[in-house]
Order: C-alpha cells, then structure tokens, then sequence
C-alpha cells in the first residue's frame, strides 16, 4: 500500500510555536490548489500505480478549503491513483472552521476523518499560543462532529507550555476523556528558530521550556490514558482498539508516500524529496509544468538508522530478524548497543522483538540515536 499526503499552506494566524510552512495570505489559494492538481498529474506514476491506502490533508490548515477546492482535488486524485478499498481520508481542521455549514460539505466529501487542532480546552492557553479559535468553539466543534457522521477523529494537545499548570493539563485530560475522544496526539511544546517563541526565548522574553513540567505532563498523559483503555501506539499518539492512525503509522513502518504542495516531503523506499517551501516560486515552476524539489539517495546507514527511530517510537518495536536480513552489516553493532540499552532498562528485549521501555518513552529520540549508524 501507499499513501498521498497534501499539503495546504495557509492560516488563519500564525501560531506562535509553529515552524511548519505557511502563509497568512490567502490571496493566492485558488491558484495554488490549481497548482497541486498539477503536481498531482505530473507525479502520478511516483507511487508506481500501488493503491493509496491513506489521503492526508495537512498543512497549515486544510480546513480553510471551500467545497469547490476539496472537489476538484478529490476528482484529480480518482482519476490519476488507484485506490485501496476503504481508504482513510483525513482533513486536519481546526475548530472554528468547524461550523454545520462546512461539516455539511465534508460530511458529503470523501473525507472519513478529521484531526482537530484544539491544542488546549483553556482560554489562557489558546490565547498565549494565538491560535485563531478560542475555547467555546473547542466544545461547539466537538459536541457536533458526530451529528455529521465523523466518529473516527483526533485531537491534538500540546503540554509542557509556560501557560499551561499542571492544573489546567490534568484538565484538559479530563475533558478529552470525558468526551470519549478515540484519538490524541500529544506533542511536547519546543522551541523552534524562526517562530515568535524563537525569537522569545532568545531574547529572554520567555523563559525555556521546562522540562521536567513537560516529563510530569507526559508522565500523567501516559497513566490517566492507559487506565482509561487507550493504547499508547506511538510516542505522541493514543489511540482507543480501532482507532489508530493508518497514514502516520505507514509512516514509521516506511511504507512509500507521495507528497504534493509546497514543502511537502515524498519516500519512495530509498529516497526522500521535498518541495520548494515557497508559495509564489512553487506556483510559478507549476505554471510551467515542472517541478522544483530537492532529492536525497538513503543510503544502507541512513535506511537503518531511519527504522531504528521510527521502531523504537512505536508499540510494535524492532525486529532483530528484520535487522539481520535488511542490514547485516549492522547488526553486530546493534545488538552490541542492546546489550548496554537493556542494562540500564532504556529497552526491553522479548524475543526477536526490541521495544522501548514505556517509562522511557520521553526519551525516545535520545535513545535511538544511541544505536545509530554514523559513517557508512
């Protein structure tokens, strides 16, 4: 299987945190969407006429699509992809996009499942982030997306922020559950160069972010979630039984993806592309029918190194088989370094499986670096 991911460049406000690619602007957006039919045509035979399995709409916020835009996209892909029976469609959204009008036109669409942007349920937070809803239109949004037939959706949630107490996230926690969300994504909040946060803590006007508040958070994340019955699949990913999410989990098992749009990122197996991360040039090399991206040949260390970070973020974990017939000429090394991870109980060993211990999950990255191929 296959998976096609689109993205939509565009935004309401510019989230304070946010380092991904996107434009307040939206003057250009009709002829943009023009742009990815395009690129959807031209790359068609990228994924080698292997069904999609998975559509995913990200961005900035796809949701900002008017009924016409997702029409035409959903038309264009139909007609040049093969697709997999009972695909999973996703639209990220966020709240105050999520008005009876528009869950009308999406209940109507091919879409099966939405990821909601709420972030947190408290004004204070939504405020400090300047996320363009505000907490009333988290629980409107919420309490309506059933009424349209979308049972099968995600929140995300951000801990660890200077504005959010320990109070407020046993909250937010409390209201997810509450409602009975089947998926969360939970990420860290992290300081990335080029965002307002940036430039704040650079400057002092923000403090780092704490990282033992962020650990306590997770460390709750983690406990009040799994007695409540969620299944901890991915580091920053929850899930009730059924309710796991296909595209993101191809993507740690390394299944191929196509991406369209600016910035949008492709893998083929052994190599990665990414598109030009600029609105106005990507517009302008489609007008042209061609293509502008940048493209990386993996090799054998960059391809182990890649499933030992993917393997150790999910509930299924490594194969030691995997690994001594995909890449012998690591696996000395690996289990040499297994030896020392089990020892200080950073992973768990059963059999040919290799999983990261659950106590160490915060750590995740840091751990899996430990067993990565530098030079090949």
């Amino acid at each position: 299987m296959a998976g096609l991911y689109i993205h939509i460049p565009f935004c309401k406000k510019a989230c304070h945190y946010c380092n991904f690619h996107f434009s307040t602007n939206v003057s250009q957006k009709a002829v943009l969407v023009e742009s990815i039919l395009k690129e959807l045509q031209i790359q068609k035979d990228f994924l080698q006429g292997v069904p999609l399995q998975s559509i995913y709409f990200g961005g900035g916020t796809p949701s900002l699509l008017s009924e016409e835009e997702l029409g035409k996209i959903f038309d264009r892909i139909y007609a040049l992809f093969p697709i997999a029976d009972n695909p999973e469609i996703t639209l990220e959204a966020n709240p105050d996009d999520l008005t009876k009008s528009y869950l009308k036109v999406l209940e109507q669409s091919p879409i099966n499942r939405l990821s909601i942007g709420v972030q947190s349920f408290h004004e204070e937070d939504l405020v400090w982030m300047n996320r363009a809803h505000n907490a009333l239109q988290v629980k409107q949004a919420l309490e309506m997306i059933g009424d349209f037939g979308f049972e099968n959706y995600s929140i995300d949630l951000i801990y660890g922020s200077p504005s959010t107490t320990d109070k407020m996230w046993e909250e937010n926690l409390e209201a997810t559950l509450q409602l009975k969300v089947p998926h969360i994504s939970a990420y860290a909040l992290t300081v990335e160069e080029g965002t307002a946060l940036g430039s704040w803590v650079k400057n002092g006007k923000v403090e780092p972010m704490d990282t033992e508040r962020a650990l306590a958070q997770f460390g709750s994340l983690q406990k009040r979630t799994t007695d409540a019955g969620y299944r901890h699949y991915e580091v920053s990913n929850l899930a009730t039984p059924g309710f796991e999410a296909v595209h993101n989990g191809n993507y740690w098992r390394r299944v191929p993806y196509l991406g369209v749009g600016p910035s949008a990122h492709s893998f083929s197996g052994h190599t990665r592309q990414w598109n030009i991360k600029n609105n106005a040039k990507y517009i302008e090399v489609l007008s042209r029918n061609s293509l502008s991206f940048e493209k990386e040949e993996l090799s054998k260390a960059d391809q182990f190194n890649e499933y030992i970070m993917t393997g150790l973020r999910v509930d299924w974990g490594i194969s030691k088989k995997n690994i001594a017939e995909q890449f012998p000429e690591f696996s000395n090394a690996f289990l040499e370094e297994l030896k020392g991870q089990v020892k200080i109980d950073a992973v768990i060993e059963n059999g040919d499986s290799v999983k990261l211990n659950p106590a160490a999950r915060f750590l995740a990255d840091g751990i899996a670096s430990e067993f990565f191929i530098v030079n090949d």
